[in-house]
């Protein structure tokens, strides 16, 4: 079955069809969630509300673009909505040194995929949400601030911090990785304290 022939079946209401489309997209659209959601519970429950979303919706798909990114920017949406009723979308102000030199290329390959997640997920939400509709999604700064209701200055600066504050601990993720001894401080610059 192509993916026309899925879509006009789900939206003549085929169960089947709607059971096909969602076992294709639900392990990526659950992923998706969880980079915003810090807790799988409500990851999959912003997953599940998207989906209802997709099936409601699905005479709006004109077929242009990829479904994929369709059904993508409704779960973002989703999750986005999810976000700010269980967490507080503050967009936290740091006292950590911003001025850091660039972690290391290799700090990256020492970790895998879900270590580098974990690391993101530990980010407050604010920074972890602009990051992820940057630097995940490909979403501009005037969307951003669209989004989220800010300016797109806030998401310019949460942005910066998002990825000072990264560079930071794949510094100390890399260190323990390797084994180091040595301070996590040698990753970054030295600054004012």
């Amino acid at each position: 079955m192509t993916e026309a022939d899925l879509i006009a079946a789900c939206r003549q209401g085929s169960g089947r069809a709607q059971k096909l489309l969602y076992e294709q997209f639900a392990g990526l659209m659950l992923g998706v969630c969880m980079r915003y959601l810090r807790h799988r519970e409500d990851a999959e429950a912003a997953m599940l509300g998207g989906f209802v979303k997709v099936f409601r919706a699905l005479d709006q798909y004109r077929h242009e673009g990829s479904f994929e990114g369709w059904i993508r920017r409704i779960m973002v949406n989703e999750a986005l909505g999810q976000l700010r009723r269980k967490e507080p979308l503050h967009l936290a102000i740091d006292d950590y040194p911003t001025d850091l030199a660039i972690t290391p290329a290799e700090a990256e390959s020492q970790l895998n995929a879900a270590d580098m997640m974990a690391i993101l997920a530990e980010l407050p939400a604010g920074y972890r949400t602009v990051f992820n509709l940057y630097a995940l999604e490909g979403y501009s700064h005037p969307e951003i601030a669209e989004l989220l209701g800010i300016s797109e200055g806030t998401s310019k600066s949460q942005l910066s911090k998002a990825r000072a504050m990264l560079q930071r601990r794949l510094a100390v993720a890399n260190a323990r990785a390797s084994g180091s001894t040595s301070s996590p401080k040698e990753y970054y610059a030295t600054g004012r304290y």
